[in-house]
């Protein structure tokens, strides 16, 4: 079993352009924070120009559109959570070992980015750009319940439980952890997904 959470690679730095003292990326983490405070949809322009100290046409040197913003703050979230999809971990091993890896690694990255990962979560899907993100989290979602039901198959697992109400119990936990967690406080990160995992397989080992 993995030890420690899965290393993410780091998303690459933005080349700085437009009003000095901003570059994209520190747009978009201000941008996600205020979507997250006010809500995507009640957000305009000028209350993301307010909150920057900018003007609008200063904003649109970095993004052509708010739907830009959001765009590449789903990005943030989705392609993390991908990306551990993609890790030898979660490709090799017995079932029960490459869920747990991928569980691990949905926290890591939830922690990581976790302004992004919040405000995915908080989606209603009023636009094609949301359901077409709603979709990738869904099929993430449809790969872990693949993984349970392997781990019940393959006798490491109680099969009892309907494998895909398993993947909405366990998310349930894991998605919940935006709304009290904060980094740099006691809590590691490490510490967080060994307590999920202890938890979430201990009631679910055979």
């Amino acid at each position: 079993m993995p030890a420690n959470p899965p290393t993410l690679a780091t998303p690459p730095a933005t080349t700085k352009r437009g009003r000095p003292g901003y570059d994209q990326q520190s747009v978009l983490r201000i941008a996600v924070d205020v979507f997250n405070r006010h809500g995507y949809e009640a957000t305009s322009m000028g209350i993301l120009a307010e909150t920057l100290g900018i003007s609008k046409s200063a904003i649109y040197h970095h993004v052509p559109s708010k739907e830009e913003l959001l765009r590449l703050a789903l990005e943030e979230a989705l392609g993390g959570l991908e990306e551990v999809l993609t890790l030898d971990g979660a490709t090799s091993g017995t079932a029960e070992a490459r869920l747990e890896f991928v569980l691990r690694g949905t926290v890591a990255v939830l922690v990581q980015r976790l302004p992004f990962v919040t405000l995915l979560l908080r989606l209603r899907g009023n636009t094609e750009m949301e359901r077409d993100a709603l979709a990738r989290r869904r099929a993430f979602d449809r790969t872990i319940t693949s993984l349970v039901s392997a781990a019940q198959q393959d006798g490491s697992m109680r099969s009892d439980i309907d494998p895909g109400t398993v993947t909405r119990l366990l998310f349930g936990t894991i998605n919940s952890i935006v709304e009290w967690y904060k980094p740099g406080g006691s809590l590691t990160a490490k510490k967080l997904a060994d307590d999920v995992i202890s938890m979430a397989f201990d009631g679910l080992r055979k």
